[in-house]
């Protein structure tokens, strides 16, 4: 989704290095077994306002679903650890003195580490609370995985969560306007924790906005591998625009081909409740208004709610309603309310903010896995539950027998008396082991006995 979907997210008033995407170089895998690495900074960042030229003409391309904007966009569509021996190739990207982008193959990470994931969550919820960037943040995620193409089998040419969007190529793309500014934000992320991948950290970025904005918990899991170069980024042209032509089939043409329907169309685009849409990137909404103008982060922009950074239904409430001229209603807004199929569950979102939250973080998840490699195959769940002691297991005698009958039955049942006469039973061990020192005695009489009888 090029801005509206996709500016409006993007609020964030960043005053970023002027490396953009200053971050160390991935650490070199060593061929020992030790498993340990070295890492050295690649570029220094300097204190000036960040300049962003990519080159990208907001103005004049469309904006998308699937992006949020430039100022916080929604659904626009719209220690280090020694585990470096599951690390092979990870990508770098920096930027050059003159504000362009620079891509570096270099080692990527096969899987990400539990713990630094972990980690690296906690460091994300700072970011949000400081910048205010949950919407570009949630683009991020969506734009990464939103190029999934379900009839082209071959990983990564079917597009998806893989960190692609981290190169120059890829950030190019009209419905990418403006995300360098949340790459700027979750770089120094990235720098820190560099056994987590840059798949699973825009993901992990994205899913967290979203709860930390009030909206439900994602299921989400991890464990995404990255693509090792700018040679592996999908074609432009796989993410939704904001106005096309026939709004309801352009949706479903971009979303059908991701796998997703019309159910998860609707609720994915209640992400819209999030951010707003900058005119100046997108050609879309008003250059500020009374929701807007004071921010937080960077002033201006037109929302689509009222409280833009809250999770919530009022975006389908809003859109149903139409009455205040300030929430910007985009065409491909319009539609959900318009279209038979969308209306069904527009109608049900607005009335039933729980229906909305179930069908949201099941949509959400889905969409995160889109195309994405997993290793291990079956994904890390981050449970934060605690893990519970095991139960004691209960004693029972007969599993400490041989089975063997090299005794009778008669004295067996001698021996169980003695055993019972010492507290034991078949189903409680003894506190001491009283056969073992009445045997050691009983020898050592003998022992003694044999001896004197000696002299």
């Amino acid at each position: 989704m090029a801005e509206p979907l996709s500016q409006s997210l993007l609020s964030c008033n960043l005053k970023a290095p002027n490396n953009l995407l200053n971050h160390r170089s991935c650490r070199q895998l060593m061929a020992s077994s030790l498993g340990t690495a070295a890492s050295s900074p690649i570029l220094a960042s300097s204190s000036s306002e960040v300049r962003l030229s990519l080159h990208l003409s907001s103005s004049s391309s469309s904006p998308s679903l699937l992006s949020f904007s430039s100022s916080f966009k929604p659904f626009s569509f719209s220690p280090i650890s020694s585990h470096f021996s599951r690390h092979q190739r990870r990508s770098t990207v920096n930027v050059s003195s003159s504000g362009g982008f620079s891509t570096v193959a270099s080692p990527k990470c096969v899987a990400s580490n539990p713990d630094q994931l972990k980690s690296a969550r906690e460091d994300i919820k700072q970011l949000l609370k400081s910048k205010f960037c949950h919407p570009i943040l949630i683009r991020l995620g969506w734009h990464d995985a939103g190029t999934y193409h379900k009839n082209i089998e071959e990983w990564p040419q079917r597009g998806g969560a893989n960190g692609s969007l981290r190169f120059e190529v890829e950030l190019k793309h009209a419905a990418n306007a403006g995300l360098v500014n949340a790459l700027s934000l979750i770089q120094p992320i990235k720098d820190k924790y560099s056994g987590v991948t840059y798949a699973d950290l825009f993901q992990l970025a994205s899913a967290t906005a979203i709860e930390e904005a009030g909206g439900p918990k994602i299921p989400m899991k991890y464990g995404r591998v990255d693509v090792s170069g700018p040679n592996e980024c999908p074609e432009e042209g796989r993410l939704p625009d904001a106005g096309p032509p026939s709004p309801a089939d352009h949706l479903r043409d971009v979303f059908y081909r991701m796998g997703l329907n019309d159910k998860e169309i609707v609720a994915l685009s209640g992400a819209h409740t999030l951010g707003r849409s900058r005119p100046e990137r997108s050609g879309w909404g008003k250059p500020e208004t009374k929701y807007t103008k004071d921010g937080p982060g960077e002033p201006g922009g037109q929302s689509w709610t009222v409280q833009w950074l809250k999770f919530d239904n009022s975006y389908f409430k809003d859109i149903k309603a139409k009455t205040d001229e300030d929430l910007l209603v985009l065409p491909t807004d319009a539609v959900l309310f318009e279209d038979p199929s969308f209306k069904v569950y527009a109608e049900k979102y607005a009335e039933d903010q729980e229906a909305f939250f179930k069908d949201y973080a099941e949509a959400h998840a889905k969409l995160s896995n889109l195309g994405a490699k997993f290793d291990p195959p079956e994904g890390i769940v981050l449970d934060d539950t605690p893990i519970q002691a095991a139960a004691a297991e209960k004693f029972v005698a007969a599993k400490y027998s041989t089975g063997k009958r090299e005794i009778s039955d008669s004295m067996k049942q001698k021996i169980r008396a003695e055993y019972e006469a010492f507290g034991g039973s078949p189903d409680k061990a003894l506190p001491t082991n009283y056969f073992l020192n009445i045997i050691i005695i009983i020898g050592a009489l003998a022992i003694l006995t044999s001896l004197l009888g000696n002299y």
